[in-house]
């Protein structure tokens, strides 16, 4: 393995230019050539592809986004588009190829080592929803930047005595929810994975009220309903003023935690050591406090279940 090729997929997630970082510089100090793929899958088919070097990732480490860019590709998912894409691997003599995204990510890598091509993937998405790891790079980014917001909404709640509904990101998955919401202190979280108590919630609003307490936070993740109708509900149930607010992209963005850049520069270089050991077609985890790695086909059918203790200990202690 001399040439190998790294590129983003999906959304974007803070550390991921640190990870790249890792294995650019990696690579380099095994004397290895390494490429960067921009755009994604899509670039990778339209031969936007690039030879590194140290200079590439120069002061990086700090930056949100990915400078490799990202994308989603429809034409990737068909038979034709991976075959082109293998073409472009060839062309460029790439001997093993690194995925930094997410799910779908993962699961294009998959279709690839199973047509003969080398992969490797790293976990790289702020809904922390990849099962074969406790964290996904981006994570603890996205959570600290809907916390800050969340407290700074909760200056202004008090001081109009009202209720807010933060909706943050999390389609599918509620961990930005469930973290953000016990760091945020927020009274109430609702999530995608459990069904709500609203009931329950209302109570809570107006125990809360009957104490003089008149304003509230809840923490809602976009999967679990329109937060806007959450706010509506609440209101008309308790009679506190509700606003709501969507903090939409901003947790994508902004320069990557300590634990995020860290996490990220050893699972780049521990992807780039596996392929030189030869154990390609696997994933880098962390997993239960240690750096580890996975079978890419079981990493893939694992099932990450929400902390359903942090949820209860959530319940007891918010008022």
């Amino acid at each position: 393995m001399k040439r190998i090729a790294v590129l983003t997929s999906g959304g974007d997630a803070p550390g991921m230019n640190a990870a790249i970082r890792a294995v650019v510089r990696t690579a380099i100090f095994y004397d290895m050539e390494i490429y960067g793929i921009y755009q994604g899958y899509a670039g990778l088919i339209e031969r936007e592809i690039k030879k590194m070097d140290i200079l590439s990732v120069d002061d990086i480490i700090h930056r949100g986004g990915t400078i490799l860019d990202s994308s989603r590709s429809k034409f990737f998912t068909t038979q034709q588009g991976k075959e082109e894409a293998i073409k472009a691997l060839e062309e460029f003599k790439i001997d093993a190829l690194i995925v930094i995204g997410g799910d779908g990510s993962y699961r294009g890598a998959l279709a690839l080592s199973e047509m003969g091509v080398e992969v490797m993937c790293i976990p790289g998405t702020i809904d922390n929803d990849v099962a074969s790891t406790d964290y996904t790079i981006g994570f603890d980014t996205a959570v600290n930047t809907a916390v800050d917001a969340i407290s700074k909404i909760s200056d202004t709640s008090a001081a109009h005595n009202r209720g807010n509904v933060v909706q943050v990101m999390g389609r599918d998955a509620g961990y930005i929810a469930l973290f953000a919401g016990i760091a945020g202190g927020a009274e109430s979280v609702i999530l995608p994975e459990i069904e709500a108590d609203f009931e329950s919630i209302y109570k809570k609003m107006l125990a809360s009220k009957n104490m003089g307490k008149m304003h509230s936070i809840s923490v809602a993740a976009e999967g679990a309903g329109d937060y806007l109708k959450i706010a509506e509900d609440m209101f008309n149930h308790t009679g506190i003023e509700t606003k709501g607010t969507n903090l939409g992209y901003i947790q994508r963005g902004g320069s990557p935690s300590s634990f995020d850049r860290i996490l990220a520069s050893v699972m780049g270089a521990m992807a780039v050591e596996l392929i030189l050991k030869a154990q390609t077609n696997r994933a880098v985890a962390h997993k239960n406090g240690k750096f580890t790695h996975f079978d890419l086909r079981e990493a893939i059918d694992m099932k990450k279940e929400l902390d359903s203790e942090l949820y209860r200990i959530m319940n007891m202690i918010s008022m």
